[in-house]
């Protein structure tokens, strides 16, 4: 057993730098939705922006970032798997220097749009290209989950940018922003492209794909409609709306705290400068968590990890509301940092593992990128409500409800890791 751990820890760092390539995809992504959200009063100023016009802006951004998961499948049947992977970091370099040189609403819309569509189609497809070339099932997981640190290091980034960068008058601040995303897609758009090694993982990727095919008497083309309405509908139909509450429910949590945390904080009575501070702190927390998750995420402590996530999850949620709004600041950021523990071990990166390890290789941007995009879409809709929720007089009430989202979100969890040991999926997890 001890020989078999010690191969697979060989085999996920052999394979390493394709995930970290994958992750700063991840990274960027993040990166984008932050730093919009940190330096968009300062564009608002720098820019005269109506306060309609930022809520396009932001809007747009979200919106984006929706329908490029949405379209992951489309590109990836146009362009190829591995063309596609390579080359979309490019067009989100683009869309962050139309950001840089922009001088108008116009400008920084189209700038948003094009990062955001670049990266939502980015995500599925740079995970179906790590799951894809890894050799085992056992490897795939635990490379797939290490992407979601990137995402937490993209988050911590931006705000540290955002908070070093406060005190600079204008639009410089928010231009250098957008200029550090601009440098990272540039270097990652030419190491996946130019790697000689990644070549190697994604011509032996291919064999493998190519070998398992011919192996299995189906000959049937492999479909998003022919998964799910398949003649394994069954299977595939209870993976798929199982990891979609899931993911739904989890996200919109996510997106709440992800936009609206220093807007609770400053309601609460923190500074701007101390919301500021503070959420560098809090996403420490959920790096730390994410790091200890990846860690085990091809392992039989991974289920394990996922009941504790949730439960603190839910005890955060009954925390916030038990303490309701008008408790300070500081309650208020320790129970939101009980919920960054919990968060990371029952959330993004385990879907990410559920998604790629339960449905066909040939299906997985597609699925994977549906569930993205329809889970951002209900994000961006449930952000109209959001600032009304999250209110001092009204987050009391609120919390009650987002416990209630995570008890959903738990159970849908646990019909996965049942309908998983039903058909004999990552059995290692169920040991």
């Amino acid at each position: 057993m001890s020989k078999q751990n010690g191969s697979n820890s060989a085999l996920v760092k052999e394979y390493s730098p394709l995930a970290t390539a994958a992750g700063i995809g991840s990274m960027l992504g993040s990166g984008c939705i932050v730093g919009l959200s940190a330096t968009i009063p300062v564009w608002q100023q720098g820019l005269n922006l109506t306060t309609g016009q930022v809520g396009i802006i932001s809007g747009g951004l979200t919106f984006a970032i929706a329908f490029g998961s949405l379209f992951a499948g489309q590109i990836t049947k146009g362009f190829g798997l591995i063309r596609s992977f390579n080359w979309l970091n490019l067009f989100y370099a683009i869309g962050a220097a139309i950001c840089i040189l922009s001088n108008s609403f116009a400008m920084l819309l189209a700038g948003v749009i094009v990062m955001g569509f670049s990266s939502g189609a980015d995500l599925p497809i740079s995970l179906t290209v790590v799951s894809h070339d890894a050799p085992d099932e056992t490897t795939s997981a635990s490379l797939v989950s290490s992407t979601q640190i990137f995402w937490q290091i993209g988050v911590f980034i931006s705000y540290i940018c955002s908070f070093l960068l406060s005190g600079i008058q204008g639009v410089l601040g928010a231009r250098i922003v957008f200029g550090i995303l601009f440098g990272f897609a540039i270097i990652t758009w030419l190491w996946r492209s130019f790697s000689s090694k990644f070549k190697r993982f994604h011509d032996e990727g291919a064999a493998r794909q190519a070998l398992q095919k011919s192996a299995t008497s189906d000959s049937q083309e492999v479909s998003f409609k022919t998964v799910l309405f398949g003649k394994n509908k069954n299977k595939y139909l209870g993976f798929f709306f199982a990891i979609l509450i899931f993911y739904v429910c989890w996200n919109l949590l996510a997106n709440t705290w992800g936009q609206f945390q220093t807007y609770a904080l400053t309601n609460a009575g923190a500074s701007q400068m101390q919301a500021t501070g503070l959420g560098i702190i809090l996403n420490v927390v959920s790096l730390v968590t994410t790091i200890i998750f990846a860690s085990i995420a091809g392992g039989k402590y991974r289920n394990k990890a996922f009941f504790i996530g949730a439960f603190v999850q839910f005890a955060a949620m009954l925390g916030m509301a038990m303490i309701g709004g008008g408790a300070g600041f500081i309650a208020l950021a320790i129970t939101i940092a009980f919920y960054n523990f919990g968060n990371p071990l029952a959330g993004e990166a385990i879907y990410k593992v559920w998604t790629q390890e339960s449905f066909p290789a040939e299906t997985r941007a597609s699925l994977q990128g549906f569930i993205n995009g329809f889970s951002r879409m209900c994000c961006g809709l449930f952000a109209f409500v959001t600032p009304f929720l999250v209110a001092p007089d009204r987050i009391q009430t609120s919390m009650y409800g987002f416990a209630g989202i995570v008890l959903l979100a738990t159970i849908a969890g646990i019909v996965m890791m049942r309908l998983q040991k039903k058909y004999k999926v990552a059995q290692d997890t169920q040991k």
